[in-house]
């Protein structure tokens, strides 16, 4: 028999709101909910108890603290009289609610400050989490403690150590992020195990200085007070096996974020060549794979970020995610950054997120499963930051239409100054409030038909975009052999308009906004261009001729 919970509004309230946003929540997670309905006297919910059996009941009370005083006193008392065993909760305004705080006869109390993350753990544990709880520290586990209320991510790093520490803390404290996403300076993503290589005058560049396995250790032990968040950090850009050790040893790194195609001589991140990151990206995923530890490619908004058409973003999605697959990743992170490039209006945003979504989650299997990490893009915040936390609220109202498990919070002063702890727990309290008002009910903007007709363009050209690869090198496999993916990137068959070209970059990409879309585009003709066309101009006769009939039967 399903557990019964049975909610009402308490004696002359007629605020039934919060008692029914409860119920909603509980029937989702097995419960049966009998609503009682507003000002519901304490005679009748003491009959219906007798009657239902319930396992919980959950009254609500809005209106001033002296007049529940006595409802609550009837209550208590008539649940005595009947030896009425069951679990009680109580929602209402704060002053309301320290007066049910008062009586010790609840076992969850709601005042309005409390998240839908806290009333779902109560629902599934019959208790609220406390200060002295042991906590997962596995991702995984978390995020299906919490689901379909996302983690919260924030990337947090200040130029010194000391102070870094003392902001986790401080953020742990506040308990309203669950992962803590080190931001270290460059000097430590490139020369942390070669100290005699490094800029003095770039020390905390970026981030935090980490310059003994110490300072790592500092912020693991800093986290566990609070809500005990995950932690983690970026891979290394050099010597990324030792770091990848090390994350592991020092931080128990909750995944590993490992870019495909970048942090190599092609942002100037490394000293990698293209074909040496490519192999060892791959390779690092592999070693993460075979540890059991989860892996993101952030990869996608790279392209984004420096101006890639849709198509890109959308195929390098897929590709990456086709390359954690391929190395025996089972947990991936699949990180989808809206608002890049910023100027993308929100529907056709929304399109190109859901292209990449529907080809990613096109490889889930017994073997590969993967989670929505969704985030702002940092061009889009704006440098004024009242301003910046309206788009923040925003673009997180537009995330919310995919429902994922992870948002990357980022901070609303990202484009002013570095986020202080205060900024990252205002920050979070932002996107808290946002998750609060959609988690249950929201507009799908999904079924708009534009968006629709905008999402199937893009995975119709990315599919073309595909097949040509695998056509033009003559292998099924090709999008996951690291030689293909660095020629593919020197040829310009993967291209972005920010990399300087000269040399062994070749490609010739020029993109613009049309109708809030990003398209590859031709200057002398002054239109857009399909992939088709874009990859034609690439080839020679020779080769177009070569691979024209597999990759349009492949599109077809």
């Amino acid at each position: 028999m399903d557990k019964i919970l049975l909610g009402a509004s308490l004696g002359n309230c007629v605020h039934v709101g919060g008692v029914v946003h409860f119920l909603q929540l509980a029937e989702r997670e097995g419960y049966h909910t009998v609503f009682l309905g507003p000002a519901i006297p304490v005679d009748r919910i003491v009959e219906e108890v007798l009657r239902h059996k319930p396992a919980m009941v959950a009254v609500g009370y809005r209106l001033t603290p002296e007049n529940v005083r006595p409802l609550l006193a009837e209550l208590i008392d008539k649940v005595h009289q009947n030896g009425i065993e069951t679990t009680w909760v109580f929602g209402g305004t704060g002053p309301v609610a320290k007066v049910a705080e008062e009586t010790g006869f609840f076992s969850y109390i709601s005042n309005g400050t409390d998240d839908i993350d806290d009333s779902l753990y109560f629902l599934r544990n019959g208790r609220r989490p406390q200060e002295q709880e042991k906590y997962s520290d596995s991702l995984v586990e978390r995020i299906n403690d919490k689901y379909p209320y996302p983690l919260l991510r924030h990337h947090y790093g200040e130029p010194s150590v000391e102070k870094t520490v003392a902001g986790i803390e401080k953020i742990a404290d506040s308990r309203v992020l669950d992962i803590v996403s080190v931001g270290p300076d460059q000097n430590t993503q490139q020369f942390f195990f070669h100290p005699e290589k490094r800029n003095p005058d770039f020390e905390g560049a970026g981030g935090v200085p980490l310059r003994t396995r110490e300072d790592f250790v500092a912020l693991k032990e800093a986290t566990q007070r609070g809500n005990h968040p995950l932690i983690r950090c970026y891979s290394g850009t050099a010597d990324v096996f030792d770091m990848a050790q090390l994350l592991k040893d020092t931080l128990n790194n909750a995944w590993c974020a490992v870019p495909l195609c970048w942090y190599n001589k092609l942002d100037g991140r490394g000293d990698r060549d293209i074909d040496t990151s490519v192999r060892e990206a791959v390779e690092l995923m592999r070693w993460h794979a075979e540890r059991g530890i989860p892996v993101e490619a952030n990869e996608p908004h790279h392209w984004g970020l420096r101006d890639a058409h849709d198509t890109m973003s959308v195929a390098m999605s897929y590709i990456a995610a086709l390359n954690a697959k391929n190395a025996g990743v089972r947990h991936y992170i699949s990180q989808y950054m809206f608002n890049v490039p910023n100027t993308l209006s929100f529907p056709m945003d929304l399109a190109r997120v859901l292209a990449m979504v529907e080809l990613v989650e096109s490889l889930h299997d017994d073997t590969f499963t993967t989670y929505r990490q969704t985030r702002a893009g940092l061009p889009f915040l704006s440098a004024d930051l009242d301003v910046a936390k309206g788009q923040l609220a925003a673009t997180t109202f537009l995330q919310m239409t995919i429902q994922p498990h992870i948002i990357h919070v980022v901070g609303f002063c990202e484009a002013e100054h570095i986020a202080s702890p205060e900024d990252v727990i205002e920050s979070c309290k932002i996107v808290r409030g946002v998750i609060k008002t959609t988690l249950e009910d929201r507009v799908d903007l999904a079924k708009d038909p534009r968006v629709i007709e905008r999402k199937n363009q893009l995975i119709r050209e990315v599919r073309y975009l595909l097949s040509f690869i695998c056509a033009f090198y003559g292998r099924d496999d090709a999008l996951t052999r690291p030689e293909v993916i660095a020629d593919c990137i020197k040829r310009g068959f993967i291209d972005a308009p920010h990399i300087v070209k000269g040399g062994e970059f070749v490609g010739n990409l020029y993109t613009t906004v049309i109708g809030g879309r990003c398209v590859a585009y031709d200057r002398q003709a002054g239109r857009e261009l399909t992939e088709r066309e874009r990859l034609q101009g690439l080839c020679t006769p020779q080769e177009w001729a070569a691979v024209t009939a597999p990759a349009v039967q492949a599109q077809d």
